[in-house]
């Protein structure tokens, strides 16, 4: 198992001459999400603003949350698993991030729809609880993307199923990933906000390494769980030895006259 700043060299070494397309990606990716939202934005302001037609008003916001709902699991979801694996495309040598995204996210659309919209349908659900669960389960699911692509004959429940297989003992390390990158937000912040279009690729890009990292994990401990699992071969039982004459010594009296 790998270390923080193991993952962190890898996605430095992924980013180093491809920090522009990275940028570019994360920035159409959020304009888009921007866009799916503006609707919803607009209609809320004018049912604030309309109270005297707050009824005209509320059914026009709840048109428009449908759109918007409609707009995210359509349109920003695909994108969204299009923007992971994407960057898990850098780590091969493919710099073209934003063409990936497209290319990744609707490529196999319903597939990805399903898949993110069954992810987030479950963490809703958990959330139903207390929002603990649902912070718990945010990480048991985080890894479903990134099955989505690399399994795709997986249904996308069972790619949420071994999701949470491969982040079983491994969430808080994940959890550890993200809080280790706490200063760099802190200093984006700082910077209006403009920092972050670097940091944001940044951790995204040290995730895809620690996905990597626990998915070769899990599959080397299932391997070795077979192997254990498996019955030791029978040993075919030795050949019984044909008996040998007994050999008679002989003795000189034998060949002497009676």
């Amino acid at each position: 198992m790998k270390e923080n700043k193991d993952y962190k060299n890898e996605a430095l070494a992924a980013l180093k001459g491809h920090w522009p397309q990275a940028v570019l990606a994360f920035l159409v990716l959020e304009a888009i999400a921007m866009l799916a939202a503006v609707p919803y934005l607009r209609t809320a302001y004018v049912a604030e603003a309309s109270l005297a037609e707050g009824t005209v008003a509320l059914k026009s916001l709840g048109l428009a949350s449908l759109f918007l709902y409609l707009a995210v699991f359509l349109v920003v979801g695909p994108l969204v698993v299009g923007f992971l694996n994407a960057f898990k495309r850098l780590f091969a040598g493919e710099g073209d991030i934003t063409r990936n995204m497209f290319k990744i996210g609707f490529g196999n659309w319903w597939h990805h729809v399903a898949g993110f919209f069954l992810k987030y349908l479950f963490i809703g659900l958990w959330s139903l609880l207390l929002w603990i669960p649902g912070i718990i389960k945010s990480f048991s699911y985080a890894m479903t993307e990134y099955i989505l692509v690399d399994y795709p004959d997986l249904s996308a429940n069972k790619a949420i199923d071994l999701s949470r297989a491969m982040m079983k003992d491994r969430k808080f390390d994940l959890f550890y990933l993200y809080l280790s990158f706490i200063g760099w937000a802190l200093l984006g912040i700082l910077t209006l906000g403009i920092g972050l279009f670097w940091v944001s690729p940044y951790v995204q890009a040290a995730e895809v390494a620690f996905y990597q990292d626990v998915k070769a994990d899990y599959f080397r401990r299932r391997e070795m769980g077979n192997a254990e699992a498996a019955p030791a071969p029978v040993a075919p039982a030795p050949a019984e030895e044909a008996p040998q004459p007994v050999r008679r010594e002989e003795n000189p009296e034998d060949y002497m006259p009676k």
